[in-house]
């Protein structure tokens, strides 16, 4: 499977470069927004393109139409305003999902935020009064995604962290807010590929005792 990976210079996406490049099954795409990027991938034997995601769908589209999948795990990043957290995670979001529709390719996966699908319930998850922004963007794009007609995952990961990965999570609607491994989330997205059970569903993840695979199966 070609796997078109947009926000690949990520800390998530890296992961799931290697981790791709690693597999006997699929090839990963590696998609960035910076010249400078460009080498780091290409010393790897990876396949890049350099698309801007508040430049045009046609852009994304072209780079799409050789791709099986698309996983967006983009974003604007920790520093940036309003602005950029709307156009990125958000505008940039559902540009790529008309992206690729318009290219032709039905399955796509979004990184998203544990528990933003609760943004408007009152007893929604504490950390998201302090990113209000973020939480807006997230919970609108993955509503888009919902409608979009795509074969779609939605994979709400808790608090990101640097450790290793386990290899070991624990999936439901509703989790309490705790932590994850990005090197986990990576697998959780591979798995998610190699798995159509995973279709039509949204849920959050963190670490848990149940092997990824495991795990996805009772979704």
């Amino acid at each position: 499977m070609n796997v078109l990976i947009i926000g690949a210079n990520g800390q998530i996406g890296q992961h799931l470069v290697r981790k791709l490049q690693e597999s006997s099954q699929h090839n990963p795409i590696a998609v960035i927004r910076k010249e400078e990027q460009l080498a780091k991938f290409e010393e790897q034997g990876v396949k890049t393109a350099l698309v801007d995601l508040e430049g045009s769908i046609d852009d994304i589209a072209n780079v799409a139409k050789n791709a099986d999948a698309v996983v967006f795990t983009a974003g604007s990043g920790g520093h940036t305003g309003a602005d950029k957290t709307m156009l990125i995670d958000l505008d940039g979001a559902i540009k790529s999902m008309k992206a690729a529709k318009q290219a032709g390719v039905k399955r796509f996966i979004m990184v998203s935020g544990i528990g933003v699908h609760r943004w408007h319930d009152n007893n929604h998850l504490e950390w998201m009064d302090s990113s209000p922004y973020y939480s807006a963007a997230k919970y609108y794009a993955d509503v888009w995604l919902e409608r979009s007609g795509l074969d779609y995952t939605i994979i709400r990961p808790g608090s990101l962290t640097n450790d290793p990965g386990t290899g070991k999570v624990k999936v439901a609607d509703d989790l309490e807010h705790e932590q994850i491994s990005r090197e986990d989330v990576a697998a959780g997205i591979i798995a998610s590929l190699e798995d159509d059970q995973t279709i039509g569903k949204a849920f959050d993840m963190i670490n848990g005792e149940t092997p990824i695979v495991e795990a996805l199966k009772t979704l």
